[in-house]
């Protein structure tokens, strides 16, 4: 069973077309990386699905109740005043609505979040004080206490340490062992036979997707950076 069936996707931004004609089938349990150049639409084809982004023509089929997202950390306002724990509660938000307070029961959650992601020691920290792999951990937490079937990841290794990318990549596959679907968009090509099971080459249209063992060869690498 898919997860996310994509056809005949296109998107453009004004006149420039960032993704034409892709077509994409994700299974549910994958572990998933989106690999591309820079330019190639990976983030656009994130946001698509999240319909933060409208196609011009296409269709999306999500077969889950609960998507979420962790946005590249560039993208996001670090100096808003507000705590680490304040962030991943807004991850409960989607099940007791925006204005309604959060019980005991789900500050549990945010605190067991927190602590997956090994910040618990941060959790009255001010978002702004913390470093850059802090920070991206902080939305990953966020991200966790959403329990979602589908976890959208754009760059979470970006200007992370070793050691914060490393927890990350446990993280992943622990919630790909509990049946989740994530779909990280990623750049370092000598990782992914390390951490993902699937790979979708992408340049403006996926050049191919599948297995990593069967289909993450330096042929289709080169196709895709256009190398050949």
């Amino acid at each position: 069973m898919n997860a996310i069936e994509i056809k005949n996707l296109t998107v453009a931004y004004g006149e420039n077309i960032a993704l034409e004609d892709l077509n994409l089938n994700i299974e549910v349990g994958s572990l998933m990386a989106l690999v591309g150049p820079n330019g190639a639409g990976k983030s656009t084809l994130i946001k698509t699905i999240l319909k933060f982004l409208k196609q011009i023509t296409g269709e999306i089929k999500i077969n889950a109740k609960t998507l979420a997202y962790v946005p590249q950390r560039n993208s996001v306002d670090w100096d808003f005043p507000t705590t680490l724990f304040d962030v991943v509660e807004m991850g409960c938000y989607g099940r007791v609505g925006l204005f309604k307070r959060v019980s005991k029961g789900e500050k549990q959650k945010v605190l067991k979040a927190i602590e997956q992601v090994g910040m618990l020691e941060f959790k009255d920290r001010q978002i702004s004080e913390l470093s850059g792999g802090q920070q991206q951990r902080a939305f990953i937490a966020r991200a966790l206490v959403q329990e979602a079937d589908i976890y959208l990841m754009d760059e979470p290794f970006q200007g992370v340490d070793s050691t914060t990318e490393k927890s990350i990549v446990e993280i992943l596959k622990q919630l790909k062992a509990e049946g989740k679907t994530i779909i990280v968009v990623h750049h370092d090509l000598q990782t992914v036979p390390t951490y993902f099971e699937s790979v979708a080459l992408i340049n403006k249209a996926v050049i191919v997707s599948g297995k990593v063992s069967e289909v993450f060869t330096q042929e289709n690498i080169d196709v895709t950076y256009r190398k050949i």
